[in-house]
């Protein structure tokens, strides 16, 4: 394919100048990683204390880049725009890590709210969400460690309940989901945490993916195990009739899952090195691409080499740039020379969209930027190529 992501005349046709320059001035703070360190740990806490000031310069800065807005209307601005450029959008409420049970219900009903949102739109066919939005983090901890993992069940009753009501409001989600015929993707979290999440997201798919696929799950495959996962996971489908959905990602809890693990003592479940995870992603998009009749494959990536792996692949094949089974996604406010010149080629393609409350999407936000600082060559990356843009304009 003839693509080139060095294409800024494309990549950044949607901005002005005023905002590259707010990007460019951003993403060259994240260079400076101990600048990072030092902002992820404290805005948090300054962020609980309400001051005005800081609230405009995170709204202004991080938050304009990354989020789409604090409404879904003013979420809906930015959709529209990127679908003037053949962009789809991965609609997110952005919250994570709630606790109650009055909250959970409420992130239920506010994701039924954006599925009914997205089916009146014509360029958004997904929402994402994370299990922590629905369900307790330490009930998820607690499942995770029990020996009846397949069952998901522990032998506290009031556990037994609380999962239940968690299993209820994803039901109640996908089903909504399923009738307004939008996907699911339900994000991959941490490892001590995630195998009730896959067991759930796997329920999920066999209830609503008999004919089309509905439910996605996540794998992160900076995470040695889960080309293994997916290989297994196809299999059960297979098995128990149903189509499978994966998003693929590198990952995003790299250095948290590291940290934990040193502390205490086990095994890390992450790759040894970059090239592993790159080998293990390039070959699971492989995998899905070989097995397109029944898995059903969003690329989630902004590594340049594995999208134009996987764009060869769909061209070598003769695949067509509109399969149904094949889309790619980048976040907002990263890669536009990715997502932007994968449009231009006519394959699906898609920014995930976060949208919420600043003090609601400040977890996310936080992700963000420790992942454009500790990722090697991003950060240089986005600020080469929008540096590149200006200069072009101002010739």
């Amino acid at each position: 394919m003839k693509i080139s992501f060095d294409n800024t005349e494309n990549a950044f046709a949607y901005k002005t100048d005023k905002e590259l320059k707010s990007a460019r001035l951003l993403f060259s703070s994240m260079g400076f990683p101990w600048f990072v360190q030092i902002g992820t740990r404290l805005t948090p806490y300054i962020m609980k204390t309400g001051i005005p000031m800081v609230h405009s310069l995170i709204r202004k800065t991080i938050f304009k880049q990354f989020v789409g807005g604090e409404t879904l209307s003013e979420t809906a601005e930015i959709g529209t725009t990127l679908g003037k450029y053949g962009i789809q959008v991965i609609l997110d409420y952005g919250v994570e890590g709630k606790e109650g049970e009055e909250n959970f219900d409420q992130a239920t009903d506010e994701f039924i709210r954006v599925i009914s949102y997205a089916a009146t739109q014509t360029n958004i066919p997904f929402i994402s969400i994370k299990v922590t939005g629905l369900a307790r983090f330490e009930l998820l901890q607690i499942l995770n460690e029990a020996p009846r993992l397949r069952s998901g069940i522990h032998d506290n009753e009031e556990e037994i309940n609380e999962w239940d009501r968690v299993r209820e409001r994803m039901f109640t989600i996908c089903e909504m989901a399923a009738e307004k015929n939008i996907g699911v993707l339900i994000d991959a979290e941490e490892s001590w945490i995630q195998d009730p999440i896959d067991r759930l997201t796997m329920e999920m798919m066999e209830e609503f993916n008999k004919e089309r696929v509905i439910v996605y799950n996540t794998i992160q495959l900076y995470r040695h195990d889960r080309l293994s996962f997916l290989k297994l996971s196809h299999k059960l489908a297979k098995q128990q009739g149903f189509k499978l959905g994966m998003k693929l990602v590198r990952g995003a809890y790299m250095e948290k899952e590291r940290a934990r693990a040193i502390e205490r003592g086990v095994v890390s479940p992450i790759q040894k090195d970059k090239e592993s995870t790159d080998k293990d992603f390039n070959e699971s998009v492989l995998y899905c691409i070989n097995n397109i009749e029944d898995i059903s494959v969003i690329i989630a990536s902004h590594n340049e080499e594995s999208n134009l792996y996987a764009a060869n692949l769909m061209e070598e094949r003769n695949i067509d740039h509109k399969h149904d089974h094949i889309h790619f996604s980048q976040l907002f406010g990263m890669s536009d020379n990715i997502t932007f010149n994968l449009a231009k080629e006519g394959l699906n393609v898609s920014k995930y969209l976060p949208f919420g409350p600043i003090k609601e999407v400040i977890p996310y936000l936080m992700r963000r930027a420790k992942e454009n600082s500790s990722v090697s060559g991003q950060t240089g990356r986005e600020l080469a190529l929008i540096k590149k843009e200006l200069e072009r304009r101002k010739a």
